[in-house]
């Protein structure tokens, strides 16, 4: 891979464990507030922690009144101040909330549990218990057992609850899992699966190339030609202007350097035959049209 993906990766996957922590809350209490979310039907809800009264983090987040079990929509929205109670229920635990509000305004705390079932499913995965932060987490990104069954299924490496975190806020999910390892793909670690969603490289996207005769493509050049936005019709319109099969390195130097279909017909029509790759690279570079 050359230093010009690594870094760019680098920074893709140092952006995911960033944001993944920034979900977690180590407080006893979290608190809320809610809104209406402007443009939709939705409820804007922000829960945060605060740390010995220093503001540290934050999940926001829009939700369907009926994702917000037990609201009072009517009282959220009428005149005056209400008790309000709701909870957020998913998979991996669940969040219980009261405090007061009106005039589509509310405020108030919430406790925290994780589902003792989900924590049975990681033990019987052999994934390590999570700490509270990791399963506010969970919780937070709605990380789902399906994921962890498609990645048992695809025989991948056991995750660790971060690498739970870090798939579901990419929206990796059960069925992306499994319609990679359906096209023949897997990758070795949970770092390179991670790397794959990072870039969009969908099993869709590799039957495009499949079709045009680039089955079976090593993981790195798919990584490649992901990162430069290489897609099948950029490589079919290199074949209809008589430049065949070329192999995945000269696609990305091509591509790297802005060198088109285009460019490369209107260079042989110039010269009178078809140029190499090299010369289309060297005209590109040298500025000749």
């Amino acid at each position: 891979m050359n230093r010009y993906l690594a870094f760019f990766l680098a920074l893709i996957l140092a952006s995911i464990t960033v944001s993944s922590a920034c979900v977690a809350s180590s407080a006893d209490v979290i608190s809320f507030t809610l809104r209406p979310d402007r443009g939709s039907d939705r409820i804007q809800v922000n829960f945060r922690e605060d740390n010995q009264g220093r503001h540290e983090h934050n999940w926001s987040s829009g939700f369907k009144p009926s994702e917000l079990i037990g609201l009072d929509v009517a009282g959220f929205r009428a005149g005056g101040t209400h008790p309000l109670r709701f909870a957020i229920i998913r998979e991996a635990g669940r969040l219980d909330c009261s405090g007061s509000g009106g005039n589509a305004s509310a405020a108030g705390n919430c406790s925290f549990a994780l589902d003792p079932a989900f924590a049975q499913l990681l033990s019987r995965h052999g994934i390590s218990q999570p700490t509270r932060d990791q399963a506010f987490g969970l919780v937070a990104l709605n990380v789902r057992s399906e994921l962890i069954d498609a990645l048992g299924a695809a025989r991948y490496p056991t995750p660790s609850v971060d690498d739970l975190i870090a798939l579901t806020a990419l929206g990796a999910d059960g069925r992306y899992v499994a319609g990679l390892a359906g096209a023949g793909y897997r990758p070795q670690t949970i770092h390179g699966l991670v790397e794959f969603k990072a870039l969009n490289v969908t099993p869709e996207w590799i039957s495009g190339f499949v079709r045009i005769g680039y089955a079976n493509l090593p993981a790195d050049q798919l990584i490649q030609m992901r990162a430069l936005d290489i897609s099948p019709d950029f490589v079919a319109g290199f074949d209809r202007v008589g430049y065949r099969r070329l192999p995945v390195d000269s696609l990305v130097q091509l591509k790297a350097i802005g060198v088109t279909p285009e460019f490369a017909a209107a260079a042989r029509q110039r010269k009178g035959s078809a140029p190499s790759v090299d010369e289309l690279v060297r005209m590109r570079v040298l500025g000749q049209h």
